[in-house]
């Protein structure tokens, strides 16, 4: 302790020069709008290469897993999958548009391959972020897949050449889900308590489940391709105070392992949206209905 004192005492000019020149960086920093902007600038910009060095030597640790998983769901085989078409009446198509194209099918989802380059668990609102922005695709309200066909979110901001995603893990995300034995239809969402955990809604009382049932996105979804595994039901009790199950599933990404994702993009959604919208607003606003 002795030699400490001594080594300060003989260097205090050095520590003293060093604690001015921070504070005066500080001052520079905090009542200067320019120099300000350009700290704040060069800050975000060590944090994301921060980021994106711990991100590569995460990918190095999970590479062996993270490739199985991504060689069984490649992206160029997702967009050849039957499922991402509709399938066209040609005979009424033909008699009211006149058209040739004998393909017989409509282009609806389109898959994007992205990387996870930040994502949280530990909050009530948790969100995740990919390199891939506008530049490359991608947009607001597309849905985003796990490697291995999960549910993960939604894509609610876009850079040029970053996105922002909100997790499942998020209290006010909500997505139309469906039981794959029976077909009902219900809402998943998540009550922040534990990231295994999500609950689904909607459920009644005399539909009959078990452990192990599996709860897939439902059809009534704009974001989400149908059919797209969310998890499967690990706890089930009633609510008797209503008509309803009280379901819990353990969500099939794993929230804490997320590399390599896909963004789904449907090319109908704006329509659909478009539509609802008008709908909703012809019936409830009592100027717009017809007599």
């Amino acid at each position: 302790m002795r030699n400490v004192f001594l080594f300060i005492r003989r260097y205090h000019t050095f520590f003293l020069f060093l604690l001015l020149q921070i504070v005066s960086w500080w001052f520079l920093a905090s009542f200067n709008r320019f120099h300000q902007a350009r700290f704040l600038t060069t800050a975000q910009e060590i944090t994301g290469s921060i980021n994106r060095r711990y991100d590569r030597v995460e990918d190095f640790f999970q590479l062996r897993a993270e490739n199985q998983r991504v060689h069984q769901l490649n992206d160029s085989l997702l967009n050849l999958l039957p499922a991402n078409d509709l399938v066209i009446d040609r005979q009424q198509y033909f008699r009211q548009e006149g058209a040739t194209d004998s393909t017989k099918r409509l282009r609806r989802y389109v898959y994007r391959p992205a990387t996870v380059i930040y994502n949280s668990i530990q909050e009530e609102k948790n969100y995740f972020q990919l390199d891939r922005g506008s530049d490359q695709g991608i947009r607001e309200n597309m849905a985003v897949l796990n490697a291995d066909g999960s549910a993960v979110g939604v894509i609610v901001l876009v850079s040029p050449n970053f996105s922002q995603g909100m997790s499942l893990l998020h209290v006010q995300q909500r997505v139309n889900a469906t039981l794959k034995k029976t077909g009902e239809f219900g809402t998943l969402e998540w009550d922040g308590a534990h990231p295994d955990r999500l609950l689904l809604k909607g459920i009644p009382k005399g539909v009959f489940l078990k452990i192990g049932d599996t709860v897939l996105t439902s059809s009534y979804s704009f974001n989400f391709p149908p059919g797209k595994l969310l998890g499967r039901v690990s706890s089930l009790s009633t609510d008797k105070s209503t008509n309803f199950h009280i379901i819990e599933v353990q969500p099939a990404a794993n929230f804490r392992n997320l590399q390599q994702v896909f963004v789904v993009e449907n090319l109908q959604m704006d329509e659909q949206v478009s539509l609802n919208r008008e709908a909703r607003k012809r019936i409830e606003d009592p100027k717009n209905r017809r007599p």
